[in-house]
Formats: C-alpha cells, structure tokens, sequence
C-alpha cells in the first residue's frame, strides 16, 4: 500500500493555502476586481468542483439528474458569484472553507432530484456472493462510462479517478494484518473500484459523509455543519458506511 499523507497533513495543507489566499480575495473585493478575485478563486476551488462532478455523476446514474439541463461549470460559476457576494464575511480559513462547502451542498440539493433509497441493497449486503458482487461491478461499470464520458464537462480524468483506499475502510493500527492481506490480493484499481461500487449503492446521505471525510478532508464536526446534522450523526453515518464496505468485501473476496 502506499504512503500516503494522513488526513490531518493534507488539512493542513490545504488551510495553509486558503489562509494566504483569503486576505487577497476581500481585498480584491473591495477593490471590485471581479476578473483577478475569479482567478485566485479558482486555485482555492479544485476539490469542490470534483465533489460536485462525483455528485452529478451519481445523480446521473440513478437518474435523478437531466444531464442536459445542467452542467458542472453551473454550479461553480454561481458558487464564485456566492462568494464574491459574501466573502467579506469570513474572518478565517476554517470559516470559508466550511462555508464553500455548505453552499456547494446547497446548490446541488436544490438542483437534484431527491433520490430514492435502495433498501434492498442495503438490507442483503451481508448476503451477496461474488458472483453477485461481479454483476453488480460489470452493470456499474457500464452504466458509470458509456454515457458519462459522452459528457464534456465530466471528461476531466482526474474527477473520474477515485483516490480511496483500504485506510479509509480499516482502522489501520486494529486491522493491519487485514488490510494488509486484501492488499496483496487486490490491486489498486480494485480496490478503489469496489469501494465506489458500494457508495454508489448506499444512501446520499453516508455516501456524502464519507466522501466528505475521506477525499475532502474535513473533520467530522464540520461536516455535521455542513450537512446540518448532529456530530453525533455524522459519527454514526460514518461508521456505517464503514462497516458496510468491510462486510462487502469480506463477501466479495472471501476475506477470513
């Protein structure tokens, strides 16, 4: 497995970054250089518009998203107007960046089709076999390219490539041994695959969490403000989607 920056360094890095950016961005404001504001913007904003891609694509599949009605660059575009708009209200990184991604959940819930709960889904994952688990993959995975790499917008390769890992699934220090016999088994490309099989077919509001924790490196009680749910909540829903991707891939792969 490889090495890969923890959660709390790659935080940091990203808090630095806004920090010195935030200053420059009211300033710009108040200077009203809408263009140069727009700009620095974009620098700060990378993760967001590929959380926002990873949402639509999903939206898409279910098919609680007219794909032709919308496009990525939508939400992004009115989430720089947002900001230009507010931004003199943030006194720190912390601040803005939780607020960028409430108003980015704002936009797109707005905008999306409530979708429907797959109960049966979650109700039988400990029940799959692999056979099962291999149909599901193939159906996913054609239903998850043919249309949407038609799609400029979402033809950016880096917003397709998901960035999860056993790490994300495990608790390392407890399960050593564990992850590190799925990892000899699996290459990378499954494993990531496998783990955005199994979000993709559980509730909007674990997927969201995880994805919030995991990709965009936010903790969890910012999440809860984000998401406007209790701490307590986001921990459950966290553990859940946990312990749903350890059960598959026990069933999938045999794992004892």
């Amino acid at each position: 497995m490889n090495n890969l920056a923890t959660h709390l360094e790659i935080r940091k890095e990203l808090r630095i970054s806004i920090n010195q950016k935030l200053p420059n961005l009211i300033k710009l404001k108040q200077e009203n250089f809408d263009v140069p504001f727009y700009d620095v913007l974009l620098e700060i904003v990378p993760d967001v518009r590929k959380y926002i891609i990873k949402r639509i694509q999903t939206a898409i599949q279910k098919s609680n998203f007219p794909k032709d009605k919308f496009s990525p660059n939508d939400f992004i575009d009115q989430l720089f107007i947002e900001t230009y708009e507010h931004i003199e209200n943030f006194s720190n990184e912390d601040e803005f960046y939780i607020w960028l991604y409430k108003k980015t959940d704002e936009l797109l819930d707005d905008a999306l089709v409530e979708e429907e709960f797959d109960e049966l889904f979650f109700k039988n994952i400990d029940d799959y076999s692999k056979p099962e688990w291999d149909e599901m993959q193939e159906k996913y995975s054609v239903d998850g390219g043919g249309d949407l790499l038609m799609i400029d917008e979402l033809d950016d390769i880096s917003c397709h490539h998901n960035n999860y890992v056993l790490n994300h699934v495990f608790v390392e220090n407890i399960e050593k041994a564990l992850i590190e016999k799925i990892d000899k088994n699996l290459n990378n490309e499954e494993i990531q695959s496998h783990i955005a099989l199994v979000l993709h077919n559980l509730p909007l509001a674990m997927r969201t969490v995880f994805e919030l924790y995991t990709n965009q490196h936010l903790e969890l009680k910012e999440i809860a403000e984000i998401r406007n749910i209790t701490l307590e909540e986001v921990t459950q829903l966290l553990k859940d989607t946990k312990k749903a991707l350890q059960v598959s891939f026990f069933n999938r792969y045999s794992i004892n």
